[in-house]
């Protein structure tokens, strides 16, 4: 039988302060510096799916919504939307906390497609995905 895993079960959260290095000349957060973030927690939701060690082979879409300056907190969430037979699309959601005004706001979102590797470093089978909310399935159709 066929092994379905919920999407609850892959879904990550991580935060990110964003400090003055992580920021261009206009004070705002590098484009990316938010792509390396967004490729770290989709592996890891990836990793947490399949129980395999992970490579990326598309960043399949990123939309810069708004953006992020010195001392404003990352939140970004990932978990698998689908899944193919070696591979997985994650999508990810980046939000912004602003500090100084209170204001939170989506800042950027990605699908990437990530692939499972087994010992050998070849493709190997991942288990599907069960999405628990209609929000989750409602990104299917993006």
């Amino acid at each position: 039988m066929e092994q379905v895993i919920s999407s609850n079960v892959s879904r990550t959260i991580q935060t990110k302060l964003v400090l003055p290095p992580d920021t261009n000349h206009l004070g705002t957060i590098f484009g990316g510096t938010i792509l390396a973030y967004i490729d770290e927690i989709a592996a890891i939701a990836a990793m947490k799916h399949s129980k395999k060690v992970v490579v990326t082979a598309a960043i399949d879409t990123v939309n810069f919504v708004s953006s992020a300056k010195s001392g404003d907190i990352l939140t970004l969430e990932a978990f698998v939307l689908s899944t193919g037979n070696t591979s997985m699309k994650v999508y990810v959601k980046v939000e912004c906390h602003q500090l100084d005004t209170d204001e939170k706001k989506l800042t950027t979102t990605s699908t990437l497609t990530m692939v499972a590797l087994d010992d050998n470093g070849k493709p190997t089978p991942v288990p599907k995905v069960k999405l628990e909310s209609d929000w989750e399935k409602e990104l299917l159709n993006i």
